[in-house]
């Protein structure tokens, strides 16, 4: 195979390098490697379902140009070499500013996976309203990666809590070790407010199931306990997107799943690959989801109710 080749993307012909390449080890010893090629193809094909969890927000690439034995680069900068087509938006930090690429449409996406960014991290906001998140994400993490029946529990309790507070939830693999509960908002309240909330909501959790949950940080606090982790509720903090890729053998995909499924014996946090992801999404498991988010404020009151 020659090392580059030209592939048309809508509007945009790309040059991709080194398909064959491989990235990511195969779920057995006997399968074939995932090459940057099948990363591109699986890309392209989840392209019409992920984009609309993509559009407009600021992301962080979690690059391996060697595989899982090179340098995994977690780049938040836009690359000066990227193409100026692609969406950059400039965001405030400390002392300075990042420009975080944003993918907004198809041929992006294929060009990141072009430059072996295998995990999409996003912000809960979009433009331009950065300063508002339309997520709130509950990420459940087990103290061990077999004991999935605690996640699957704690994510049915959130779930219930949210329903409690009037706030719609959807449910997803992580493609890790656990699940992702990811509420939707409407943007009217700040980061502030929403990791407090976040915060108030997991506390509430853990002091009605302490044997079994907690919101201690250092794991050496946590007692074999699953950890409700609320931080990527913060101002420029990240969570995967829903549909892609993990850099783990055999390339697990964080998928979203309708909350039936849930309770599904086979279910784990790599229950889907870039081999069945697609199958998966053309179910439309989220469709049950309203198509705007609600205001925290009724949510946050119903909650300090709760809370006294």
């Amino acid at each position: 195979m020659p090392d580059t080749e030209s592939l048309r993307v809508g509007r945009r012909t790309l040059t991709l390098h080194r398909q064959d390449k491989p990235l990511l080890p195969a779920a057995d010893s006997g399968g074939h490697a995932i090459t940057k090629g099948d990363l591109v193809t699986y890309y392209r094909q989840i392209a019409p379902f992920m984009l609309p969890h993509l559009r407009g927000r600021p992301l962080m690439l979690e690059r391996l140009p060697d595989g899982l034995d090179g340098p995994r680069i977690m780049q938040k900068n836009t690359p000066a070499n990227f193409p100026e087509w692609i969406t950059r938006v400039e965001v405030a930090k400390e002392g300075g500013s990042v420009v975080h690429t944003v993918c907004d449409d198809t041929a992006t996406l294929v060009f990141l996976a072009d430059q072996a960014a295998i995990t999409l991290h996003r912000w809960q906001s979009r433009t331009p309203q950065l300063d508002h998140p339309d997520r709130l994400v509950f990420d459940l993490d087990p103290s061990e990666d077999s004991d999935f029946d605690t996640v699957r529990s704690a994510a049915h309790l959130v779930r219930e809590l949210l329903d409690d507070l009037g706030l719609a939830s959807g449910v997803m693999t992580t493609g890790s070790r656990g699940l992702h509960v990811v509420a939707l908002l409407n943007g009217s309240h700040g980061f502030d407010d929403v990791h407090d909330f976040a915060k108030r909501a997991a506390d509430v959790l853990a002091a009605a199931h302490p044997e079994h949950l907690t919101t201690a940080v250092r794991k050496k606090e946590r007692g074999g306990r699953l950890y409700l982790d609320v931080q990527r509720n913060a101002y420029a903090q990240t969570s995967v997107v829903p549909y892609t890729v993990r850099a783990k053998e055999g390339a697990p995909v964080a998928t979203p799943l309708a909350w039936e499924q849930l309770d599904d014996p086979a279910l784990s946090a790599r229950r889907w690959t870039i081999t069945d992801a697609a199958d998966q999404a053309r179910t439309d498991p989220w469709s049950e989801l309203p198509r705007r988010g609600r205001s925290l404020g009724p949510a946050r009151r119903k909650l300090e109710e709760l809370s006294t």
